[in-house]
């Protein structure tokens, strides 16, 4: 009779042959990108990955969820890249120890699209905060992601900045979703709502109806992303080596001349910028 060590060899002889001749190598050339979900549906991690996997052989599977949920994930070492939108809570992250360092790498723009009837009629400002005022005091229907994703923490700044208690509204005008981006566009186009959202994602949103942009042009809505690798002395599972390759690979030439050719409808969703 086998016993218990030679019983587990032989199971896992048997998971090898039937899997083929992968390699525990090859089967571990990948790395883990703490994500957001604006990056995953614009399309430009599906468009500029395989690039970087053909030129590294280093596969990239993307968690893609708000960017606060990222930072948690990373935090309990749940990655080995952090690639979010926030930049004081990634800063933050950084400085409690849970990343190396972090580093710019593009940009774009919030903007506030809105339905046709305009009830709160802020169409056509480039005053964000004045415009959520307006909203308010409205009280026109805003769909909230609500998620403490990067787009809902700078839609939480401008209320903020507008004087305006949204806790006070939760439920009335005010709807939180809990969900990404997708799916907020969704449910406030579904509700003839006003909703923050990043350029990218609205560009490549299919379900606009007659929704448009009705405030843009502020720069309290320019929208940073960076990167940072999750740091292997807090975590040691962490692939430092692959995942300081991809983002050595995402600052330089290669990565930061595919980011500027990912264009949706002949627009180019991100501008690189890494330094």
């Amino acid at each position: 009779m086998l016993n218990r060590v030679h019983f587990s060899l032989a199971i896992a002889l048997a998971a090898l042959t039937a899997t083929g001749p992968v390699s525990a190598l090859a089967q571990d050339k990948f790395i883990v990108v703490q994500s957001t979900t604006s990056t995953q549906n614009s399309g430009l991690l599906d468009a500029i990955l395989p690039e970087f996997e053909t030129a590294s052989g280093i596969a990239v599977r993307v968690v893609a969820v708000g960017t606060g949920q990222a930072i948690k994930n990373a935090e309990n070492g749940d990655g080995d890249v952090l690639l979010v939108h926030a930049k004081p809570a990634e800063e933050k992250f950084v400085a409690d120890g849970g990343g190396v360092a972090r580093f710019d790498v593009m940009y774009n723009d919030f903007v506030i699209v809105g339905p046709p009837s305009d009830p709160a009629g802020v169409s056509g400002m480039n005053d964000a905060v004045a415009a959520m005022r307006e909203i308010a005091e409205a009280k026109a229907p805003f769909a909230s992601r609500g998620d403490d994703s990067g787009t809902h923490k700078a839609e939480q700044r401008l209320w903020s900045q507008a004087g305006v208690d949204v806790a006070a509204a939760s439920g009335d005008w005010y709807r939180e979703t809990g969900s990404g981006m997708g799916a907020t566009l969704n449910t406030g186009v579904g509700m003839g709502a006003y909703i923050l959202t990043d350029r990218a994602t609205w560009i490549s949103f299919g379900n606009k109806g007659e929704f448009t942009v009705a405030v843009e042009g502020d720069p309290t809505l320019f929208n940073q992303y960076g990167v940072i690798l999750v740091n292997p002395e807090k975590h040691p599972g962490v692939k430092a080596a692959e995942g300081q390759a991809f983002i050595d690979w995402l600052r330089g030439e290669e990565g930061q001349a595919a980011i500027a050719n990912y264009k949706v409808d002949g627009q180019q969703l991100f501008f690189p910028n890494a330094k």
